[in-house]
């Protein structure tokens, strides 16, 4: 592309509204256009990367046998209604109706349309198993999106879906697909983690899901990790143990002490000058399954935090939240002085894995400025309920005791997941099986954000200057700016671009009348892998053009007749 013809502008300002540096650098280096709230149009350097990430995924799934088809981005309510979710989903989905009346929404996911097409398409077992996969525009009516392409309201999605006879089979395929995923995010030069992620509410015991992290600093999910052993989970799911603490075995009978305006664990440990560990931290939710709500407590080691998530899953209720400040209040409890400990109605309490329950504590009082000392589970609680109920962190060993975690951040850019019978259940998929019975087959979905994706591939490559693409996914690989003055080094410059391009390189020419200063600072910002400058002076005394790797700032000299040879070791 000659940029004297090019459509293609840049931008000194952050974007006043852009918050992180992919956002920044792609609306800056001209790849995106903000249309609205969470919408943007795709300009023809931004829509050639995600074009290359597209087509590396079409190329590893086919590889794997799926089948590729396109659903409307236009459901019928009805299918919605069948699974239950057109409630469900709440204001994230955009409902209209048409002309008839008929209910309709912008899909947000396709579970229903994949399963409707499945039906009415396949009856016996000899056509499975089968994946049907799509790279389609969703919409999801984020209350708040930002992050540009992290978290926009329309964006591209590759999602795929599988249908098999049993588990074992569903195991099969959900391998191949994870398989896959590694191979795709390995070849688009990403640093990725796979890590075990939560099913929620739809995974049964046995379900596999595991979401594709790419690492960055901006990254919205935290990322619980030890390589050494190759354990990586998100946090809501990761499961560490505490290293070795030491725990006051001192069983004194409970004593009521003083801690006027302590409503802290920092607070009350300091003023007692005791740490953190030796104390437990009591916490009060309400748990609903069905019509009945009821409080519940959980208890943790005084520095430790809850997994909302984990805590949920432990007491196998539909939701769980906070306690308001009327239930607490209806229960006699105050905040900031709770404890297990005269209670004046039945409350289920939890304590966590970690708190050694032979040990002594400070607990909260139920009464204001008040703590007990010498507080033991198993002497003064009737009855033990324990349960993995932390939030792991940075420090914390691996369960096997092996190797010790850190955190890093993630940007969730795939997600693998076995769905087992919960859409096909609900929407009476039937199957005949080798004995001619009808069964119902099981399901996996997996999907990749493919704008996020290059968003995601921008926010952990990128310098001070600009973009530092992936060679893979990079709009174009070569950037060729010329600094000259005369007609005769003019028409070279045609000429090498023209060479390159028969040579079947990706090239940016940058023929623009404007200073060598301004063409430089446009090459690092879009940030393609090369930079090849041909300088009339430089060339008229050596003969020799410059490459500059973008990565890494490498120059290197090479006669003209080098150059394409060269250019594509590089490459």
């Amino acid at each position: 592309m000659k940029l004297s013809q090019g459509f293609w502008q840049t931008y000194k300002e952050v974007p006043a509204d852009a918050e992180i540096p992919s956002h920044q650098l792609m609306l800056r280096a001209g790849l995106i256009h903000k249309s609205g709230s969470g919408l943007y149009n795709y300009l023809p350097m931004g829509l050639r990367s995600i074009r290359k990430v597209e087509n590396i995924i079409r190329e590893e799934l086919d590889k794997i046998g799926c089948f590729e088809v396109t659903m409307s981005v236009v459901t019928p309510g009805e299918l919605w209604q069948e699974t239950g979710r057109w409630d469900k989903m709440g204001d994230l989905m955009l409902r209209f109706k048409d002309k008839k009346e008929a209910d309709l929404c912008l899909s947000p996911t396709n579970e229903e349309a994949v399963t409707d097409i499945f039906r009415k398409t396949v009856k016996s077992y000899k056509n499975l198993p089968v994946n049907l996969y799509q790279i389609n525009t969703k919409f999801r009516d984020e209350i708040r999106p930002r992050f540009g392409l992290m978290r926009g309201r329309e964006f591209t999605m590759k999602d795929a879906y599988s249908f098999h006879m049993d588990k074992a089979c569903l195991d099969r395929g959900y391998q191949a697909m994870y398989d896959a995923y590694v191979a795709i995010f390995n070849r688009m030069g990403l640093e990725f983690i796979p890590v075990v992620a939560d099913g929620g509410a739809m995974a049964s015991s046995d379900a596999k899901t595991h979401e594709f992290q790419v690492v960055a600093n901006a990254g919205e999910d935290l990322i619980i990790y030890a390589p050494e052993v190759g354990y990586a989970a998100n946090i809501e799911k990761a499961q560490t143990k505490r290293i070795a603490l030491e725990f006051d075995s001192n069983l004194s009978s409970q004593a009521e002490i003083s801690t006027p305006g302590k409503t802290t664990i920092e607070e009350v440990c300091l003023f007692l000058n005791k740490p953190q560990h030796q104390s437990l931290k009591s916490l009060i939710y309400a748990s609903t399954t069905g019509n009945e709500t009821k409080l519940v407590m959980a208890i943790l080691l005084g520095d430790d935090s809850l997994n909302e998530i984990k805590f949920q899953a432990a007491l196998k209720c539909d939701h769980l939240a906070a306690a308001t400040d009327e239930q607490m209040a209806k229960a006699k409890l105050c905040k900031g002085f709770i404890g297990p400990v005269g209670l004046i109605q039945e409350i289920s309490i939890y304590l966590d894995e970690s708190i050694n329950l032979e040990s002594s504590y400070v607990v909260g009082a139920n009464k204001k400025d008040f703590h007990l000392q010498g507080f033991c589970p198993k002497r003064d609680l009737k009855q033990i309920l324990t349960a993995d109920l932390r939030l792991s962190r940075s420090g914390d060993l691996t369960l096997d005791g092996k190797a010790t975690v850190v955190e890093k951040r993630g940007i969730e850019v795939g997600h693998v997941f076995q769905l087992g019978d919960h859409y096909t259940k609900k929407m009476k998929v039937g199957i005949l099986d080798q004995t001619g019975k009808l069964v119902t087959p099981l399901m996996g979905c997996y999907g990749i954000g493919v704008t996020r994706v290059v968003a995601a591939a921008i926010e952990q490559n990128h310098d001070q200057n600009g973009i530092v693409w992936p060679k893979a996914i990079a709009p174009y690989q070569i950037y060729f700016a010329t600094i000259v003055k005369t007609d005769e080094y003019g028409q070279m410059a045609d000429e090498i671009y023209s060479e390159l391009l028969k040579a079947g390189l990706e090239v940016v020419y940058d023929d623009r009348n404007v200073g060598p200063g301004n063409k430089f600072k446009d090459s690092d910002l879009l940030g393609l892998p090369l930079r090849v400058v041909l300088g009339e002076r430089d060339f008229s005394a050596t003969g020799e053009l410059e490459i500059i790797v973008r990565k890494t700032g490498e120059s290197k000299k090479v006669n003209r007749e080098n150059l394409i040879a060269t250019l594509k070791t590089l490459i």
